[in-house]
């Protein structure tokens, strides 16, 4: 069933992506993805999208299979991670390292099966006005280290799976917002 879901949005992505979505370079031990879109939403609501991963983030790129699993800390050092069901767990997708709202996050971590390589990824959101009614976003994935099938082989993948997140994302963004969190008691 998971296997029809990627082929789904594999499909999806092909047929719907970002305005510019490419592998930068690549090489046995390095890759460079790049995904601009222009989102129709002023800066703050892709902000607090962008901050919100739960909402946009593929479930099937999850280790839980559950969108609402996911989780980012606002602050350097902080997490975006992925919890377990039943406290039985968790996982970190990346951390912290730099952020500046509503402009730029930049996040350190091996996504998905780069997690079991040697290798160090810098994952950069940066997001520019365009109007008042509009954002460009631009996404870099750097990755470098040792990859056993090949940083190169791996590459058109990656930057297919980041091509879906940021159509999803810009798609989050520009729908209607969500619910209220309802208060706990």
């Amino acid at each position: 069933m998971k296997s029809v879901g990627l082929l789904g949005a594999a499909m999806a992505c092909a047929l719907a992506t970002p305005a510019a979505a490419e592998v930068v370079s690549a090489t046995p031990s390095t890759m460079e993805i790049s995904q601009v879109v222009t989102v129709d939403a002023p800066i703050a609501r892709v902000w607090d999208t962008l901050r919100s991963p739960q909402r946009w983030w593929s479930k099937e790129h999850t280790y839980t299979d559950d969108s609402a699993n996911l989780y980012m800390d606002g602050q350097a050092t902080g997490c975006f991670c992925e919890r377990f069901p039943d406290r039985r767990g968790s996982v970190e997708h990346a951390r912290i390292l730099y952020i500046q709202p509503p402009q730029m996050i930049r996040l350190s971590g091996a996504l998905g099966p780069l997690q079991a390589e040697a290798v160090i990824g810098t994952l950069t959101f940066r997001l520019t006005p365009e109007g008042s009614n509009a954002t460009r976003l631009t996404l870099s994935y750097v990755v470098s280290g040792f990859v056993r099938a090949g940083a190169d082989t791996l590459a058109p993948k990656v930057d297919e799976v980041l091509a879906l997140q940021v159509l999803n994302l810009k798609s989050a963004a520009e729908g209607p917002l969500p619910p209220a969190p309802t208060p706990q008691r």
